[in-house]
């Protein structure tokens, strides 16, 4: 757990404190692109303490996708329907929060560990089963690895 590298954004709720560690980021699912859905994807869960006033910090999991056309030309950040990252904040915070994603997560050590464990799976499955679906997934997983602060800060939500 690196305390130093690691991020607060101030909310209503109070301070959501993110920190750069495996056990706080997770990949829950991956999606290639199919004719009804023609886009790459990923779910992250993200783990972070709400510190609020005259109460113990709370740990939260919250979710956020990434989603890549199938060129990998364009991203975008959707809220799932439950537990959505950016979910009941003003757009102060909502910015803060895209700020953290753009200038912050995609830097940690965390999420280049959440992307290369998943990563290493894929490519175990792939050489076992050889197949086509494998071989887009980790194709995206190595994109996902070269994403740049401005990748993010330019993608809708």
């Amino acid at each position: 757990m690196d305390l130093l590298s690691s991020k607060v954004i101030k909310t209503a709720r109070g301070l959501e404190l993110y920190i750069d560690s495996v056990e706080n980021i997770t990949i829950k699912g991956i999606h290639i692109p199919t004719t009804s859905k023609p886009y790459y994807g990923v779910k992250f869960e993200i783990d972070y303490f709400l510190l609020e006033e005259h109460k113990y910090y709370d740990l939260q999991q919250n979710y956020f996708c990434l989603v890549m056309s199938e060129n990998f030309q364009s991203i975008k950040l959707e809220e799932p329907e439950m537990q959505s990252l950016f979910g009941v904040k003003n757009e102060e915070e909502f910015k803060a929060t895209k700020h953290l994603l753009s200038d912050w997560l995609i830097k940690t050590n965390a999420y280049r560990e959440a992307i290369l464990q998943s990563l290493n799976e894929h490519k175990e499955h792939g050489t076992k089963e050889g197949n086509e679906d494998t071989k887009k997934t980790i194709t995206f997983l190595k994109e996902l690895l070269e994403l740049k602060t401005i990748d993010i800060e330019q993608a809708p939500i």
